[in-house]
């Protein structure tokens, strides 16, 4: 629906367009900035296209910049409300077949439905993005913003001002890679991210079978997946972000990965191969000066090297602003290409279609920040001096020694156990040799010993 609204209590009048079935969900507000003060006010087209907000005076409160692209100011155009929730500005004459001038979709507000863009064109420079509304009855745009980073591999970040609050993780071809959820409500809502010359853009779109859904942006800068109920006629939230303290942007600071599961130890510790640059400040439960390299790397003249790389899986991807990006490469190429570069870091595959340690490349130099685990994350590999990779495998290898043995103790007792219910449970506990049993332990526990002397 489109038409005038006054939220809240104050009298205030903006234009909008809402979903018919729900009043309050405002998913567009024209003069969100310009309020009328009075009743009065009329929303009219001229014959250019352009769309005009007047108050009782007649005075202009909003207009549109529509444009006609080049092709000539046209004679006569028309204003039409989609069924998508799209207010489109036509040609309305003979020649154009009705060209759009000017769409709604390419200036949203606070929220994001089927069929809209979060992006920008690069050759141009337009961009659009989410803004908050400054309170739940003030449409006027608020300080957070929801916007697509188009440097390195496209992902969604939050920003509150200048200072960035949340990002998704990079799109892998199938989610972004800090957003696995997305995988579980595919058959609902299918996810895209478009890369074009003149277009890198988020969009999703609706099935058939989904219910009334859109991405809001909050005061706060929390965006919320909110979707309708119409038996109970309500928005429910159907997921939202940031979910928990690893979801802040950079929790960790440089090299720092973040474990929700972890809460004893500051949520916080770093990558295999770095320790903490101040323990004095972590032991305080203070990240923020992050973690440094513990044993220099290998990097001579020519590429040649020792160093070699540790995987570390299930994570959400480090920022990419100023990664290098080879959506054609191989993995392999890819590991060699960071062996070769002496400032690279870590490296990963950029698209994970197709299964196998997936495709593409991506690869840091400098620090790697906001590194979280996550449910299906990706794997992520750290470059690593030599006595650093060997060192982790002699602790791997300790700990199977100690494993190996003490899984077998149990499976041993645990067939114990099952042997004597099996004898209790056919009456025949007496006729059971309990020395057997304990013969096969005794047995069992020789195997251990000759296997640990080897």
């Amino acid at each position: 629906t489109l038409g005038f609204f006054s939220p809240g209590e104050l009298n205030r009048r903006y234009v909008g367009i809402w979903f018919s079935a729900s009043m309050d969900a405002v998913v567009w507000v024209a003069n969100r900035d310009s309020p009328l003060n009075d009743t009065a006010g009329v929303l009219e087209i001229d014959g250019a296209g352009r769309l005009f907000l007047l108050d009782g005076s007649g005075l202009t409160v909003w207009s549109s910049n529509t444009t006609t692209g080049g092709s000539g100011t046209p004679s006569s155009a028309a204003a039409q409300l989609l069924e998508s929730g799209n207010l489109v500005v036509v040609r309305d004459d003979d020649e154009s077949n009705g060209a759009v001038l000017w769409q709604s979709f390419d200036h949203p507000s606070n929220t994001l439905i089927a069929g809209m863009r979060l992006g920008r064109n690069p050759q141009t420079g337009a961009e659009w993005s989410l803004r908050s509304w400054r309170s739940p009855d003030n449409p006027a745009t608020g300080d957070c913003r929801r916007a697509m980073n188009t440097r390195g591999l496209p992902d969604c970040v939050s920003w509150r001002g200048d200072a960035k609050k949340y990002r998704t993780g990079p799109w892998n071809g199938l989610w972004f890679s800090g957003v696995p959820e997305m995988a579980s409500y595919s058959d609902m809502f299918t996810n895209q991210v478009v890369v074009r010359p003149d277009e890198v853009a988020y969009v999703f779109n609706a099935t058939a079978a989904a219910p009334f859904s859109r991405l809001v942006l909050s005061e706060a800068g929390v965006i919320q997946r909110l979707a309708w109920d119409g038996g109970s006629r309500v928005w429910n939230v159907f997921a939202q972000a940031p979910r928990d303290v690893c979801d802040d942007y950079a929790k960790c600071s440089a090299f720092g990965l973040c474990n929700v599961n972890t809460a004893a130890t500051l949520f916080c510790g770093c990558v295999q191969g770095y320790v903490p640059v101040s323990p004095a400040h972590w032991s305080m439960r203070e990240a923020a000066a992050g973690c440094r390299r513990s044993t220099p790397l290998d990097c001579r003249d020519g590429g040649a090297t020792t160093d070699g790389f540790a995987v570390v899986s299930g994570v959400k991807l480090p920022d990419t602003d100023n990664a290098t990006v080879d959506v054609g490469a191989t993995l392999e190429a890819c590991r060699a290409r960071c062996l070769a570069t002496c400032s690279c870091v870590a490296f990963a595959a950029a698209d994970i279609r197709g299964g196998g340690g997936g495709s593409g490349c991506v690869i840091w130099a400098g620090d790697i920040v906001d590194v979280r685990y996550v449910d299906k994350g990706q794997d992520l590999y750290v470059r690593l001096a030599k006595s650093e990779l060997a060192a982790a495998n002699k602790k791997r290898g300790s700990m199977l020694k100690i494993l190996l043995p003490v899984t077998a103790c149990l499976l041993v007792l645990m067939c114990s156990i099952f042997l004597v219910w099996i004898c209790k449970f056919r009456g025949r506990i007496s006729e059971c040799s309990i020395a057997t049993v304990e013969t096969g332990i005794t047995r069992q526990s020789r195997f251990y010993g000759a296997h640990q002397t080897n």
